[in-house]
């Protein structure tokens, strides 16, 4: 449209919330399988709301997709549109006494095994008219950035945090554990002292302060004495525990782990002062839509606080 200022007036929603999906995929492709759309309609989406507002908001090109400066200004804007409308049609709804709306949920995978699948339960089975996502291998400190964009309304993360504007609350407490190849020299003990493992090779969730877990690594063998040698860093924790399986190294983790070792490796009681995993929810203080207030609220019966 023209440069009057009046081209908002004929943007239309579902154009925003075609480009908020390609702008968090950066791939035509997968945006479309999220959108449940072919590809070519999505880029005639985009293209129109790009006519629309007079400038491009992605660089093209056979190989990836890329935010313009345009775009990226333009996100934020985009998200919050879309949260005001969801807040403006539940207030129309919240007469009826149902809670409606769609709530994302950000988690690790394997960490979350044991409380992800009790909380989605409940949320079907209490809140049907809650459209539940669930939006996988989100690491503490990604499930925290997508909170604040506005990408996730809820993430399952490790504790403590220290991220401005981001509430959290204590959902488990777990003692971390060694695992270690079933054929390791140390396998079939029943607690050992971690400085036994100190000249063993150690694969570990990413070091770049993202793993909530992988700190725990670091704490558990500098009190034990040592620091770790690490020769591998891996982004999927059931992978991490793979590799020990195949003999690749050792690693720690917290006993909810233990039940789904893969075949080849256990998970073996350390006999050190206890270090422990304290697993959380987070989500935004002040941005909360009636649907994510509802969930957290359920969240307190279903996954509450541990008392020690």
């Amino acid at each position: 449209m023209a440069s009057d200022g009046r081209y908002a007036r004929d943007v239309e929603i579902r154009w925003l919330e075609a480009f908020v999906v390609v702008a968090e995929e950066l791939h035509f492709g997968r945006a479309a399988a999220r959108l449940h759309v072919a590809q070519s309609p999505l880029s005639q989406t985009i293209r129109r709301l790009e006519a629309s507002i007079g400038t491009e908001l992605f660089e093209r090109n056979t190989r990836s997709v890329a935010l313009t400066p345009a775009g990226r200004a333009l996100l934020p804007m985009a998200y919050r549109v879309i949260q005001d409308l969801s807040l403006a049609t539940e207030a129309a709804r919240a007469a009826s006494g149902s809670v409606h709306g769609s709530v994302r949920i950000g988690f690790s995978g394997a960490f979350n095994h044991l409380t992800l699948p009790a909380l989605a339960r409940a949320v079907r089975r209490e809140l049907p008219d809650i459209d539940l996502q669930l939006v996988s291998r989100v690491s503490t400190g990604d499930g925290l950035a997508k909170l604040r964009t506005g990408v996730l309304d809820i993430a399952f993360v490790g504790l403590p945090i220290a991220t401005s504007g981001v509430a959290a609350r204590l959902i488990a407490r777990t003692e971390f554990g060694a695992v270690l190849p079933v054929d390791h020299p140390l396998a079939e003990e029943t607690t050992l002292s971690l400085r036994r493992l100190a000249e063993d090779d150690f694969l570990s969730m990413p070091l770049d302060g993202s793993s909530a877990m992988a700190e725990g690594l670091i704490r558990c063998c500098v009190a034990a004495g040592f620091r770790p040698r690490i020769t591998q860093e891996m982004a999927d924790p059931y992978m991490m525990l793979t590799f020990v399986a195949a003999g690749l190294g050792v690693t720690i983790t917290a006993q909810d782990l233990a039940s789904i070792m893969p075949e080849g490796a256990r998970w073996v009681p350390l006999e050190d002062p206890p270090q422990y995993m304290q697993h959380g929810i987070a989500w935004m203080e002040d941005e909360q839509t009636a649907a994510v207030r509802a969930v957290l609220e359920l969240s307190e019966r279903i996954l509450p606080t541990p008392t020690i």
